[in-house]
């Protein structure tokens, strides 16, 4: 079974909508597009390159796959993340798409997703990346789909806007695998499901 990876891009209070640009989400009259982009640096852009070497498909929401499927294609052949998200094949999960998808190698889900990534988990080689897509995000959170978490946290609190944990997730425990700076101050995780929430106490009455 391939992994299922989720990589997202998360201000310091946890806001994932439309870290790339202005016009990428404005619902629920976000204000702050493109927040990520003064903290993006080399180095961060050379993790993103051996972050998606591993891919083997992704899979994506409606927004995200719209936004993707007008920016990448036209971007250089040559570079890492181009080649890979315009060569592997692309899973939609939609409700409001009809095929066919005009961006080669995209597959729109059929029928109930949870059962179609489980099935795109058990069939294939490479991982299973998700990039963004926070509202699909939650739906594989709740189900207890993700076995990765790329976190990079930016150094920036924008107060509104989509979240990555949301209501209805699934309380789980998480172990930190690998963590670094990048110069322009954002901080890269990686994270691994650690089994059910553990709980203590502490404190001189506790001792």
């Amino acid at each position: 079974m391939r992994p299922l990876v989720v990589t997202m891009f998360t201000s310091l209070d946890g806001v994932v909508q439309a870290p790339g640009g202005p016009d990428e989400d404005v619902s629920g009259g976000f204000r702050y597009g493109g927040w990520v982009v003064p903290h993006f640096d080399e180095v961060l852009g050379g993790q993103m390159d051996a972050w998606f070497a591993p891919a083997g498909a992704f899979l994506v929401g409606r927004g995200t796959y719209e936004v993707f499927a007008q920016a990448w294609p036209q971007a250089p052949a040559d570079d890492p993340v181009s080649a890979a998200l315009n060569g592997l094949p692309k899973h939609v999960a939609s409700r409001t798409l009809r095929g066919p998808l005009e961006w080669a190698h995209s597959i729109l889900l059929d029928g109930d997703v949870p059962a179609a990534v489980r099935r795109l988990k058990e069939d294939g080689e490479g991982e299973l990346q998700v990039h963004g897509s926070p509202g699909l995000v939650q739906t594989l959170l709740a189900e207890d789909l993700v076995d990765e978490l790329r976190i990079i946290v930016f150094p920036v609190v924008l107060g509104e806007g989509k979240r990555l944990f949301g209501d209805g997730v699934r309380p789980g425990g998480w172990r930190l695998t690998w963590s670094s700076a990048t110069p322009a101050g954002a901080l890269l995780t990686t994270w691994t499901r650690a089994g059910e929430v553990q709980t203590g106490a502490i404190g001189p009455e506790y001792d």
